[in-house]
C-alpha cells in the first residue's frame, strides 16, 4: 500500500510539473518565435528533441521490425494529430494574438477532453459517461464567454481573436484525438517508446512540409535568440514535459491526472500576468472556472 501511494505521489508530481511547463511554453517561450514560419517552428520543436532522443533511445528502432500495420497507423495518427496539426494550430493561434490574449488561447486547449471522450466512445468502444452532453455543452458555452465575454464575435475588424480561437479549438480536437490514440498504443508499448516514435514520425511529416513549401530559407532567418528559445523548449517544455506526462499517466488514475493538469491553465494565467501584464475580466474568470469545472466532471467516471 505504501509503495502504491509513493508511485501515485510521484505520478501526480510528474503530471503537475509537465502542466506547468506547458503553461510556461504557451505564454512565455513559443510566442518569442513569432518572426518565423509556423511550420518551420513546429518542425524544429520536434527535430531537436528527436535528435536528442536518438542518443539515449536508439534501441527503440528495434520495434520497427515488430510493429503491426495497426501500430504504424496509430502512431501516424498520433504524429499527424498531436504532433503536426495540433501543434501547428496552437502555435499559429499564439502568433496571431500578438501577446494580447494568450491566456484565452491556452485555456481553450483544455476543451480537448470534450473531443477525447467522444472519440474514445467511437474508436475504443468505451461507454459514454453519464451527463456527457450536459458537461460538454457547459464547457463549450463557457469557452465562448471566455473568448468573447458578453460581446458578439466581430468578423469585420482586423482583430484575430476569432481566427485564433478557432485554431485553438482545432488544436483541442487534435490533441484530444491524439490522447485517445496514445491510450491505445500505451496498452502495448512503454511511454518512452510512444514518445520516441511520436516525435520521429512528426519530424518526418514536417520535413515533408519544408520540402513541399520550400521553407528551408527559414534557417537563415533564425536568429541566435530564436535558437536559444528552441533549445530551452527542447529540454523543458517539449520532449521533457511529454516524457513527464506519459510517465505520470502510467502511475495515477485519469481523474487525478485531470486535476493535476489544472496547473496548466493556472500557470498560464500567472505567467501571462507576470510577464505580459495581461488580465482576465470578471466574466472571463467566471467562464474559465466553469469551463474547468465542467472538464473535471467530464473526466469523472460514472
Amino acid at each position: 500500500m505504501r509503495s502504491n501511494k509513493k508511485f501515485s505521489i510521484i505520478g501526480a508530481v510528474a503530471v503537475s510539473i509537465s502542466a506547468i511547463l506547458w503553461g510556461l511554453d504557451g505564454v512565455v517561450l513559443t510566442p518569442r518565435l513569432y518572426n518565423l514560419d509556423v511550420g518551420y517552428v513546429v518542425f524544429i520543436l520536434h527535430f531537436i528533441p528527436f535528435v536528442l532522443m536518438n542518443i539515449f533511445l536508439f534501441k527503440e528502432y528495434r520495434y520497427l521490425k515488430t510493429f503491426s500495420a495497426s501500430d504504424v497507423f496509430t502512431l501516424l495518427l498520433i504524429a499527424i494529430l498531436g504532433g503536426a496539426v495540433g501543434t501547428l494550430a496552437i502555435v499559429k493561434a499564439i502568433f496571431l494574438v500578438n501577446f494580447k490574449h494568450l491566456t484565452i488561447i491556452v485555456l481553450l486547449q483544455k476543451l480537448q477532453p470534450v473531443f477525447a471522450i467522444a472519440l474514445a466512445t467511437i474508436y475504443l468502444k468505451e461507454k459514454l459517461r453519464n451527463n456527457y452532453l450536459l458537461w460538454a455543452s457547459i464547457a463549450i458555452i463557457a469557452g465562448y464567454f471566455l473568448t468573447f465575454g458578453f460581446d458578439l464575435p466581430d468578423f469585420q475588424t482586423g482583430d484575430n481573436t476569432v481566427y485564433a480561437a478557432s485554431l485553438a479549438l482545432l488544436a483541442a480536437f487534435s490533441f484530444g484525438s491524439s490522447t485517445v490514440f496514445s491510450k491505445k498504443i500505451l496498452q502495448k508499448y512503454s511511454f518512452h517508446t510512444a514518445t520516441f516514435f511520436r516525435y520521429g514520425f512528426t519530424t518526418l511529416i514536417l520535413f515533408s512540409y519544408l520540402i513541399i513549401f520550400s521553407k528551408f530559407g527559414e534557417f537563415t532567418n533564425t536568429t541566435s535568440t530564436n535558437w536559444l528559445f528552441f533549445m530551452i523548449i527542447a529540454f523543458t517544455t517539449g520532449s521533457g514535459a511529454i516524457f513527464l506526462f506519459y510517465y505520470g499517466l502510467t502511475k495515477i488514475p485519469a481523474i487525478l491526472a485531470t486535476i493535476c493538469e489544472l496547473f496548466f491553465p493556472i500557470s498560464a494565467i500567472f505567467f501571462d500576468y507576470l510577464i505580459n501584464d495581461n488580465k482576465l475580466s470578471i466574466v472571463q474568470w467566471v467562464a474559465a472556472i466553469i469551463m474547468i469545472g465542467a472538464i473535471i466532471n467530464l473526466n469523472r467516471k460514472s
